[in-house]
């Protein structure tokens, strides 16, 4: 999928396609807290990582941001997963860094930038409530318009509460798509049936905040997303330690 990208003063996302002709409108803004970002790094070609995408899938996506980032380095042992992107597999390594780790491996899941072992729902509640007495360090704000003509434009703001935080914070945006259905042939997963969610089909980034400690893009979208069940997602992180800043996730406005 092509996708061309320009500077504006608000993020816009067009996606062409034919709708219903009236205009649906929906937004999200960030809390004053910290909503933790929850990534998975995962393939369709690892033996164990179905459990953890069925995990995944039962998240709900309110007081936490999950994305599913499939990587490519298992691609070699049979089957390739159609999601995997060399460049998941560079964030997921970056990770690793930032951490100490001199490996990565599969199904990883990642909160807040640290490696996040033991992953049940007890542990990812205590993980919410913690992220709930931390302050937000940044402002995100995510608008969506469905217009008549059948155009969806996508409006985001990020701003950094602390004009110090700007100087080392990366602005990602992440398209992610649910309800994904895989027959695999080969690989470890042989004659399985895979379903996912919250896997990111496109990743933009690292951005640079600007002087005035604010952050524009403009993306426009070939018409096939139009009929997609998937979102949206800004994120801050810094770029010297790994932390997410603040998260926002905006699934596409429904008619």
């Amino acid at each position: 999928m092509s996708i061309i990208t320009k500077t504006s003063i608000a993020t816009s996302l067009i996606l062409c396609a034919l709708q219903p002709a009236y205009a649906a409108e929906c937004s999200a803004k960030s809390w004053l807290v910290t909503v933790p970002l929850l990534e998975l790094y995962t393939s369709e070609g690892c033996s164990s990582c179905p459990p953890a995408d069925r995990w995944m899938s039962g998240i709900k996506a309110d007081k936490v941001t999950p994305l599913a980032f499939h990587v490519d380095y298992w691609d070699y042992i049979g089957w390739k997963d159609r999601f995997s992107k060399s460049e998941y597999s560079d964030r997921q390594r970056k990770t690793a860094a930032f951490g100490g780790a001199g490996f990565v491996y599969t199904p990883q899941f990642v909160m807040n930038g640290r490696d996040f072992k033991g992953w049940d729902n007890s542990r990812l509640r205590e993980q919410i409530a913690s992220s709930q007495n931390v302050a937000s360090r940044a402002n995100l704000t995510l608008n969506a318009v469905t217009e008549a003509g059948g155009d969806i434009t996508l409006q985001a703001s990020a701003q950094a509460v602390k004009p110090a935080d700007a100087k080392n914070s990366d602005i990602f945006i992440a398209l992610y798509e649910n309800k994904l259905v895989s027959q695999v042939k080969a690989g470890e997963n042989s004659g399985s049936t895979l379903k996912h969610d919250y896997v990111v089909r496109e990743f933009f980034g690292a951005y640079q905040m600007s002087n005035q400690n604010t952050f524009s893009k403009s993306f426009t979208l070939k018409p096939e997303w139009k009929n997609r069940d998937g979102g949206a997602v800004v994120f801050v992180q810094n770029s010297q330690t790994g932390e997410i800043l603040q998260s926002l996730a905006l699934p596409f406005c429904k008619n």
